[in-house]
């Protein structure tokens, strides 16, 4: 709650002058009606007084009314046009440090990421939307308070009694929304689970339609959708019946005010005490009058949804980050101002000379598996290949080692300097990394390789990654569309884009992933041939780091690390290795048995 109740404080103040301005032009949209509702009082008073009725009076009070609610109307439509940059902005600014702290916060991301894609978007979709409805519904509440004051003082002047009978929904719902508050909370992290569920689920069914198609599960994957979708529906249901139910009491509380106010009217009334125009004036305010209550219940009811709101997004901060780093200053621009140049800097004051790794300790999920006390050595120039089995450690490694999944023990040393935060600090232009799991984008292949970096060298980088007689092959080129996830290209070409996107970045260290596993013998050796003769010539990273098992591969290591159940068994020239070490021999023998050599 106390983290909630900062996130909103600040959330109001970033922009504080375009917050109050927005109030500014909202509340009079909540307390014109206050002068309407004289109005028809006098009205009415006139023409039920007994008196010989002023026709041209009446109908100046007539036109003051309509001019009031004209008034009103005008008020709202520009409040509502107004207040949507607010609202934006505020949206935007609980995003991009929610993306902020993601890609470029201390810590490993993997930690902070949720299990899928789905629960990533309803975090940053709903959750931020519930943030700043909460906070936009202070304005709400302030209008409603100033209307049920002013509404107060001029009925009391009329008749307490009846008066005192506005008051009592409000206390009603206040009692009825503490005691479902925490229900409503309950129900609601459900609902967006659930939520959060289906769409990451629809999400990879369509990426994976070819896989469905060819393994004949569509019937399969479409049961296990209406089986999430049914679990999403029963919490969507529970959470909106209780959302009715609350609502439900709400308007049943001020109903039942309402009642006792007609009741009250009717016998004062009969009394003499009460005129015709004051009914006017109380029926008139009645439905004003319901706004404090229903405001109030409305708050109440988000409190626990900005609560969870706030928790779920909290996990996606770093460690070393609190819940109001959410509402950290950013950079925002309204109108056609233009953002400032983005272009990444692409050169650095401290080369690669030697990269050490120390004693690296990184385990899965608090288990065992991983690898243990790993000592790495890697100097500018050289090509160094991690080899092993399958699930003997190479990508937990490197992953640690770059810092993009937590290590437990081990330190990292760049030209004999600690370096405390791997993550931020072995990154483009002092690392790029190509994974084993290449990601493109629904874009041109120009736009995949560069990623937002400068594109001086782009055609260099598609030469080193053997990509380059494949796009002159191809109608449009660079600007061919690519389609979703790369599906217009072949497996080979998407590897190739992918280690493209890290060459074309110069880095000192050039990290691949078991990257040429999809490539026919030609375009593999190619591959491996441009490579490596660029780092020994000093035209390309200046060294490199592979993980593969790939003879072509191998035969041009100046060291080969041997890994065998997180742990290093052998290491040194390819040659060295296979004559003292077990592993090393049997893994290389199933290759030349793949190879047909």
């Amino acid at each position: 709650m106390n983290d909630m109740v900062r996130v909103v404080a600040r959330l109001i103040r970033f922009d504080l002058r375009r917050y109050v301005l927005g109030a500014l032009f909202w509340l009079p949209v909540s307390v014109l009606p206050l002068a309407g509702g004289v109005l028809l009082k006098w009205i009415f008073d006139r023409i039920s007084g007994g008196q010989p009725v002023d026709l041209s009076a009446v109908w100046w009070l007539c036109a003051a009314f309509v001019g009031a609610e004209l008034v009103r109307g005008l008020t709202m439509l520009i409040a509502w046009a107004y207040g949507v940059y607010w609202w934006d902005a505020a949206a935007s600014v609980l995003r991009s440090n929610a993306l902020r702290s993601i890609f470029t916060a201390p810590g490993p991301a993997a930690d902070r990421l949720p299990d899928s894609s789905g629960e990533s978007l309803a975090r940053l979709r709903s959750d931020v939307a519930s943030l700043v409805d909460f906070a936009d519904e202070f304005i709400r509440l302030a209008g409603a308070v100033l209307f049920t004051v002013g509404a107060l003082v001029i009925t009391v002047r009329i008749d307490w009694r009846i008066s005192l009978m506005l008051v009592l929904p409000m206390v009603a719902v206040a009692v009825l929304s503490t005691f479902a508050a925490r229900t409503v909370k309950r129900l609601h992290t459900r609902a967006q689970i659930g939520g959060a569920t289906v769409t990451a689920y629809i999400g990879e069914m369509f990426s994976g339609i070819l896989t469905i198609k060819t393994a004949g599960a569509d019937s399969h994957v479409l049961a296990r959708l209406r089986q999430h979708n049914a679990t999403r529906r029963r919490a969507a249901v529970r959470d909106r019946l209780a959302t009715d139910l609350l609502d439900a009491g709400t308007g049943a509380s001020v109903e039942i005010g309402i009642g006792l106010v007609l009741l009250l009217a009717a016998s004062a009334m009969r009394g003499g005490a009460f005129t015709v125009g004051d009914l006017a004036l109380f029926t008139t305010y009645v439905s004003g009058l319901t706004a404090l209550p229903r405001s109030i219940g409305a708050m109440l009811f988000q409190v626990p949804q900005a609560v969870v709101a706030t928790e779920r997004l909290n996990r996606l901060l770093a460690a070393s980050e609190t819940p109001t780093d959410l509402v950290r200053d950013t950079r925002l621009w309204f109108g056609d101002t233009p953002a400032p140049d983005a272009r990444p800097v692409t050169t650095h004051d401290d080369p690669l000379t030697v990269l050490e790794v120390c004693g690296l300790t990184a385990h899965h999920d608090g288990g065992t598996r991983g690898v243990h006390d790993v000592d790495l050595r890697l100097e500018r120039g050289s090509i160094t290949v991690l080899t092993g089995a399958v699930g003997s450690g190479k990508t937990t490694l490197i992953r640690a080692m770059l810092g993009l999944v937590p290590a437990q023990a081990g330190t990292i040393r760049w030209n004999g300097r600690p370096v405390a935060d791997p993550g931020t600090f072995l990154v483009p232009p002092r690392v790029a990394y190509a994974g084993q799991r290449p990601r493109l984008y629904s874009a041109t292949l120009r736009e995949n390789v560069l990623l937002g970096w400068p594109g001086e060298t782009v055609d260099r980088a598609l030469h080193l990654a053997a990509l380059d007689e494949d796009v002159t092959a191809m109608p449009e080129g660079l600007e061919t569309f690519v389609g979703p996830r790369g599906v217009r290209l072949s497996g080979g070409q998407i590897q190739r884009a992918t280690a493209a996107r890290a060459l074309v970045r110069a880095p000192d260290l050039l990290v691949l992933d078991d990257l040429s596993s999809a490539l026919d013998g030609e375009t593999e050796a190619l591959f491996w041939d441009r490579v490596t003769r660029a780092a020994r010539e000093g035209r390309g990273p200046g060294t490199l780091l592979v993980a593969s098992h790939r003879r072509e591969a191998l035969e041009r290591a100046d060291q080969v690390v041997v890994l065998d159940q997180g742990r290093v068994v052998g290491r040194g020239r390819l040659g060295d290795v296979l004559r003292d070490c077990d592993e090393m021999r049997r893994l290389w023998a199933e290759e030349l048995e793949t190879t047909g050599d």
